[in-house]
């Protein structure tokens, strides 16, 4: 039986179609806040934009479960003189995918001003020009202004940033597709574990926090902030991982994970080896399935900033295994999407108020 509610989706689609790109996340987090505000006891927001709920507040003992806010954009790098814009990274976005896609450019003063990523026409790369492909370089937008002026009195600047338009879809009612489901499923998964606390009336014996963090795609930086605030105990992190059973894919490089066979968690250096055991116990003992990933030093996750904070802390990563990352129809199976809140929840059930995860007491 699903966990996962009409309203839960309703609110999904709301959450994935809305624009929260990497520095700019504050729309999104308020509808993430209005989403978790009745099954949470208070939440918070610090300087820069992290979002966290707070259950059973005020215990020694505190647990964190994160995911991130932020999307891949383009900030508007230069305004031609004949009205064309250059852009540059706002995250990892992909050159390769943005001629032909429309844009939204989010302005100052007009708000959503629209435009596209023109690209020349087939029928003129002959000759050298047949080998002409995307670039950051030659990649640019038009938004139908004759000239420099006509685009600043559109209220453009450089520094305004750029997201597709693309919104969520479902596919065979099997795959929820969109943009910016990296990371935003990792924040819709957590807050319905909220949900999941509250409705079956769970006391924990430790104060959770529920964090959605803001500019993971530029280094973790929301993370790194928000763990030296909070100072917590444990961390559970969830985050996407790449599908490898599509075409072009690589499995002996990028390991072996498919969509719909369950969450993935990842053995890491900055993976505690004895909370990622609690998590496949877990997992084990309520048959959720499982696959398994390794990373060699970095997880390059928020796992990595929340581990190496303060003192240290025991922290893992449970993943969601997603088709076509950082493009504008990342897929995600519904089932995996459900078993990552199952196995997050249950984690949560079998942590312990004061419990250590030192890896040895005595010699």
């Amino acid at each position: 039986m699903s966990t996962i509610t009409p309203k839960s989706e309703k609110f999904l689609e709301e959450y994935l179609n809305n624009a929260s790109p990497t520095g700019f996340e504050a729309s999104g987090q308020k509808l993430w806040l209005k989403y978790l505000e009745p099954y949470i006891d208070s939440w918070e927001l610090d300087n820069y934009g992290t979002a966290y709920g707070i259950i059973n507040p005020g215990k020694d003992y505190k647990v964190v479960i994160e995911g991130h806010a932020d999307e891949i954009s383009w900030f508007v790098s230069y305004i031609t003189d004949d009205g064309f814009l250059n852009v540059v990274r706002n995250g990892g976005s992909d050159h390769l995918i943005a001629p032909s896609k429309r844009v939204n450019i989010h302005t100052r003063k007009n708000g959503i001003v629209k435009g596209v990523f023109g690209w020349p026409a087939i029928h003129v790369r002959r000759g050298e020009d047949a080998k002409l492909t995307p670039k950051i370089e030659n990649i640019f937008i038009d938004v139908g202004a004759k000239d420099k002026e006509e685009v600043e009195k559109m209220g453009i600047t450089v520094g305004c940033v750029l997201t597709y338009e693309d919104e969520f879809i479902t596919l065979n009612n099997r795959f929820y597709c969109g943009r910016a489901l990296d990371n935003r499923m990792g924040g819709f998964c957590i807050a319905e574990v909220a949900r999941l606390l509250k409705e079956n009336k769970i006391e924990l014996p430790y104060t959770l926090y529920i964090v959605n963090s803001v500019q993971e795609e530029i280094g973790l930086r929301g993370a790194q902030m928000v763990a030296n605030s909070i100072q917590p105990d444990v961390a559970i992190v969830t985050d996407v991982t790449h599908d490898t059973n599509t075409p072009l894919m690589k499995k002996k490089v990028y390991g072996d994970v498919k969509a719909g066979k369950g969450p993935s968690v990842t053995t890491a250096p900055a993976v505690h080896n004895n909370l990622l055991n609690l998590v496949i116990d877990t997992a084990e003992a309520n048959k959720i399935p499982l696959q398994r990933e390794a990373s060699s030093r970095s997880t390059g996750t928020d796992t990595d900033a929340f581990a190496y904070s303060g003192k240290g802390v025991p922290s893992c990563l449970i993943s969601l295994p997603l088709r076509y990352m950082h493009t504008t129809v990342e897929m995600a199976h519904k089932d995996d999407v459900e078993n990552v809140i199952k196995l997050i929840y249950e984690t949560l059930l079998n942590i312990e108020g004061g419990q250590s995860f030192k890896y040895f007491d005595s010699i």
